[in-house]
């Protein structure tokens, strides 16, 4: 069988699928691992990304079992919810790429300032460290909060938003790059869902249209 024919469109359907469901599992990893370092709930980046990857694992799931049976409905819902995917993530994505660290720290003090005492002592035990930032901006919320402060590393400790923006850069870089790449794919996906539903299956009734 040629490529572009059932069994080759059907086999690229499926391998496609497969990936997006690697893809979907690794964008969950990341971001649950960013947000466990201490990105928090400020960026709500993180939950867009881990909602994508759940998205994108469940239509992952529908176009494989719809690829493997030819299931017309299927192949549909999988076409459009794939096409609203690829918008979200392309949107989700540009915008962890383009979040410098600036915005960062303005998302981490705005969202420092709202936790309680007791959100806060388990972050920096979490992470080690002691206050937020240190300087001549935020010097009495800082001594406040490293007065409080019971981590391992005091008296010598660095700051959380040292090590917060360190890995919530690296997250946010990982996260943008790795969906912005593959939500170009998706379009792939969509126009080979298209190619296959209006194939007939060769092996089926010849005089039944598909």
């Amino acid at each position: 069988m040629v490529c572009g024919g059932f069994t080759c469109s059907k086999n690229a359907l499926c391998a496609l699928n497969v990936v997006y469901m690697l893809v979907g599992l690794l964008l969950i990893g990341v971001a649950a691992w960013g947000k466990g370092f201490g990105i928090v709930s400020s960026i709500t980046i993180i939950g867009g990304v881990i909602a994508i990857g759940v998205f994108l694992l469940l239509i992952a799931i529908v176009g494989l079992i719809g690829a493997a049976n030819h299931h017309q409905v299927m192949l549909f819902m999988y076409m459009v919810v794939l096409f609203i995917v690829f918008i979200f993530q392309f949107g989700v994505s540009c915008s962890c790429l383009a979040l410098n660290q600036s915005q960062q720290e303005q998302l981490l003090n705005a969202t420092w300032a709202k936790m309680s005492n007791s959100t806060k002592m388990e972050l920096e035990n979490t992470l080690n460290c002691c206050g937020l930032v240190n300087d001549s901006n935020h010097t009495e919320q800082f001594q406040k909060d490293y007065l409080s402060c019971n981590a391992k590393c005091k008296p010598l400790c660095f700051t959380c938003g040292q090590k917060m923006l360190k890995h919530a850069g690296e997250a946010l870089k990982i996260l943008g790059g790795v969906g912005l790449f593959f939500s170009f794919t998706e379009i792939l996906g969509v126009w080979l869902a298209v190619r296959y539903r209006n194939q007939k299956d060769p092996r089926a009734n010849p005089s039944a249209f598909l």
